[in-house]
C-alpha cells in the first residue's frame, strides 16, 4: 500500500442499487444492533416531543477500509509498551512535578489537574491500584516529497482519558461481517477491487475490554457489594456506547455501574472514616471511570472541581487516577520523543527503540533556543505542522496556513501552552459514508485507534495487554478527526 495511485480501485464500482441496498442493510443492522446514538432535538420540539427517545443510526463507513496488515499488527505489539510507559511515567513524581510546574503558569485547565496532584501527593496516595484504559491513535504517514514510498505508522497522540467508542467499533466489525457474509458487498471475481474476506476483517474485542479492565479492578477491591461508577457529561448523545460497556460489565462480573455527572458526585457521595472509602449513601463504590473531564467544559463550576477532587482523595480505583491523566498531556507527548526519555522509563532497548519508531516530529514553543527555532519553522513553512494544545475532544489544533497567524499573536508564554508536531500525511482512498441515512463517496483518510488495559499494584502487574481496535475515516479534506464532534465515522480495517 503506497499512494492513491497504487491501490486497486477502491470500493467495488457497485450500480446505485447494489449501493442502496447496501445502504439499507447498514442502517437496519445498526437500529437493530444498537450501533447508535441519540437523535439530536430539534430547537423548535415542544417539551413533550423532546422527552421521546429517539436515535439515529452512529454514522459508519459503507465499506471497510483497506489497512496495511503489517502495520496494524504494528500497532497491536506496541500498545502494551505504551501501557507500561504512561504507567512508569506516572510514577515519576520528580518527572511530572517538572513538566507541570511550567505548564500550569501557561494552562490554566491543567494547573488546575496538577493542584489535585499535588494536594493528594502531599497528604498521601489512598489506592495503590493503577487501572489504565488507554487508546493509541495512528495515522499512516507517506512524505509528501516521496509518495511512491510505503507508508510507515505514526502516533497521533496517546489518550489516558475518556477513550471513546470501544463499544461501537465493535459494532461496527460486526456490521462489516454482516454485509460480508450477506451480499460479498457484491465484489465478485470480475471486478478489480481487494477480496472483502472474513479473514481481512481482524476480530475486534473492543466491547469486552473496557469491561474487563473495570471488572478485574473490581475484583482487586475485594468488596462485594462495592459498585463502580461512570462519570458523564449530562446530554451525553453517545450514551449507548457508554451503557454496552455496563451492559457488558454487569453480564461478565455482575458488578451494577452507576451513570453520575461530576456535579452528582459532589452531591451524592462523600468520604467515609479515615479509609476514605468514597460512598454514596450506603453504598461502597470500588471503581470511578471517567467519560467526562478532559475539558474545560467539563468543569463549569466549583462543583465539579471538588469532585474531582473528592474522588481523587478517596480510596476508589480512579480510571485514569489524577496522575495517569497529566502523562496524556501533549507536553508529556512532545518531551517523551526527546532523545534518551523514553529510555528513561523503558529500560529494554528493543521496547524503547519501538515506541520511538512510531514518533513523528515533536517540538517545544516555549522560551528557549529550541523553542524559538520551533517557532521560526512554523512561521516560515507552516504548511508542515500542527500545532496542539493540550486540549482533549476535537476542534482544537491549529493547522497549516492558519499557524503564523495564531503564533505571531501570543507572546512566549503564551506559546508555551501549545505542542509543534509534524503533519502526518496519510495515503487518501476512495469510500462511501453514510450518515443520517445518506451515502457520502469522496475521498478519505482512516486512524488507527488501538484500546489499551493495564492494571496493576505496587508493583505487581495484573494486566497489560491490547483490547481491540477503531478505526476511524474522515473525507481527506478534513483535519479533525473525531467521530462524536461530526468530523469522522466509525470503520473497520480492511487489512491487506
Amino acid at each position: 500500500m503506497t499512494d492513491n495511485s497504487a491501490l486497486p480501485p477502491y470500493p467495488p464500482p457497485l450500480s446505485e442499487a447494489q449501493l442502496d441496498e447496501l445502504k439499507t442493510h447498514a442502517v437496519d443492522w445498526a437500529l437493530a444492533h444498537g450501533l447508535v446514538v441519540r437523535a439530536p432535538t430539534s430547537s423548535g420540539a415542544s417539551p413533550a416531543e423532546s422527552a421521546v427517545p429517539a436515535v439515529t443510526h452512529a454514522p459508519v463507513a459503507l465499506f471497510p477500509s483497506p489497512f496495511p496488515r503489517k502495520l496494524f499488527e504494528q500497532a497491536l505489539v506496541l500498545q502494551p509498551l505504551f501501557n507500561e510507559l504512561v504507567d512508569n511515567v506516572a510514577r515519576d513524581h520528580e518527572f511530572l512535578t517538572e513538566v507541570m510546574d511550567s505548564l500550569a503558569k501557561v494552562d490554566d485547565f491543567t494547573g488546575r489537574l496538577y493542584d489535585i496532584y499535588k494536594r493528594v501527593h502531599e497528604e498521601g496516595i489512598s489506592q495503590s491500584i493503577s487501572l489504565g484504559l488507554h487508546r493509541s491513535d495512528y495515522l499512516l504517514h507517506v512524505p509528501a516529497d516521496a509518495p511512491n514510498t510505503e507508508p510507515v505508522l505514526q502516533q497521533v497522540e496517546l489518550n489516558t482519558i475518556a477513550s471513546s467508542f470501544s463499544s461501537l467499533s465493535h459494532l461496527t466489525h460486526d456490521l462489516h461481517r454482516f454485509l460480508a457474509k450477506r451480499t460479498g458487498f457484491f465484489n465478485d471475481a470480475s471486478l478489480p477491487s481487494p477480496d472483502i474476506t472474513l479473514d481481512a476483517l481482524p476480530e475486534n474485542t473492543s466491547i469486552r475490554s473496557i469491561a474487563k479492565g473495570i471488572g478485574k479492578a473490581w475484583e482487586l477491591y475485594e468488596v462485594p457489594t462495592a459498585v463502580a461508577v461512570m462519570i458523564v457529561q449530562p446530554g451525553e448523545r453517545n450514551a449507548f456506547d457508554q451503557r454496552w460497556i455496563e451492559y457488558k460489565l454487569f453480564e461478565e462480573y455482575n458488578v451494577p455501574l452507576l451513570r453520575l455527572s461530576l456535579a452528582e458526585m459532589l452531591q451524592q457521595c462523600k468520604l467515609n472514616g479515615t479509609g476514605k472509602r468514597l460512598m454514596r449513601g450506603n453504598t461502597e463504590i470500588a471503581v470511578v471511570y471517567y467519560r467526562a473531564g478532559y475539558a474545560p467544559t467539563d468543569f463549569p463550576s466549583q462543583k465539579e472541581w471538588d469532585a474531582r477532587l473528592l474522588i481523587e482523595r478517596s480510596k476508589a480505583i480512579k480510571c485514569p487516577n489524577i496522575a495517569h491523566h497529566l502523562v496524556g498531556t501533549k507536553k508529556v507527548q512532545q518531551i517523551l520523543a526527546k532523545s534518551g526519555l523514553v529510555e528513561r522509563f523503558i529500560f529494554d532497548k528493543k521496547k524503547a527503540e519501538a515506541l520511538r519508531a512510531s514518533f513523528t516530529g515533536l517540538y517545544e514553543l516555549d522560551d528557549t533556543p529550541a523553542g524559538h527555532a520551533a517557532a521560526k519553522m512554523a512561521l516560515e513553512n507552516p504548511g508542515r505542522f500542527v500545532m496542539k494544545p493540550q486540549r482533549e475532544g476535537g476542534g482544537n489544533n491549529i493547522y497549516g496556513d492558519d499557524i503564523p497567524g495564531h503564533l505571531s499573536a501570543m507572546s512566549v508564554t503564551e506559546r508555551n501552552a501549545y505542542i509543534l508536531m509534524d503533519m502526518i500525511r496519510p495515503p487518501q482512498l476512495i469510500n462511501i459514508m453514510v450518515r443520517h441515512g445518506a451515502l457520502i463517496k469522496g475521498e478519505v483518510v482512516s486512524e488507527l485507534g488501538i484500546y489499551g488495559l493495564w492494571l496493576s499494584d505496587k508493583g505487581v502487574v495484573h494486566l497489560n495487554e491490547n483490547g481491540g481496535h477503531l478505526l476511524r475515516t474522515k473525507a481527506a479534506n478534513s483535519n479533525e478527526g473525531g467521530v462524536a464532534a461530526g468530523f469522522a465515522v466509525l470503520d473497520s480495517p480492511l487489512l491487506i
